[in-house]
């Protein structure tokens, strides 16, 4: 974590009305509110739009969920982005991933053990990082195995998580007690 505590804290439970309430249980999970929705719904029209299209990346796109997680994961760590490397390594390992897998997502594209595909995949998430771009090269061996809708939601999975690293950053919102540290795995 960059911060050690937050700069804009999540709003207490104690203060939520009935729209905030009502808000916050369609985002509940396993019975908890985590703390990045807690902090965003301080902003609460935000909250209801960006969630929409979050949804779409998390629940709805056309990636498969193993790839999905990897460039997610591949994101987090690129942006050094504690809060959601936490999430989403539970995540991915719900989706499959292994242990070994996730800490070759920390070692890049360059990691003994990928494949072709896979590591382009990390590459593509490491050029859009860099330069906003995906090179030809890449883009071709993404293209071998990923529609065009898929290439899209590609693309949008690594800008909406770089976007979130970028304000979980620097809200300094804070990870819940449960899930990995990225110092887990340096």
């Amino acid at each position: 974590m960059r911060l050690s505590h937050p700069r804009i804290e999540p709003l207490p439970a104690s203060e939520w009305d009935a729209e905030t309430r009502e808000q916050l249980s369609r985002l509940e999970r396993d019975g908890q509110v985590f703390n990045i929705f807690a902090t965003l719904v301080r902003h609460p029209d935000l909250l209801r739009k960006w969630t929409v299209f979050a949804g779409h990346i998390l629940g709805k796109s056309t990636l498969p969920e193993r790839e999905r997680e990897l460039a997610i994961l591949r994101v987090g760590w690129l942006c050094r982005a504690g809060y959601e490397w936490g999430h989403h390594v539970a995540i991915g390992k719900e989706a499959g991933l292994s242990d070994s897998e996730i800490q070759r997502v920390a070692e890049g594209p360059e990691a003994a053990g990928w494949s072709a595909f896979e590591a382009a995949l990390l590459r593509g998430v490491d050029e859009l990082h860099a330069d906003s771009f995906i090179s030809d090269g890449t883009w071709r061996a993404l293209a071998a195995h990923f529609n065009n809708q898929q290439l899209l939601d590609f693309v949008f999975t690594v800008g909406q998580y770089h976007l979130v690293s970028m304000v979980l950053n620097s809200v300094g919102i804070q990870l819940e007690e449960g899930y990995e540290r990225m110092s887990d795995r340096e």
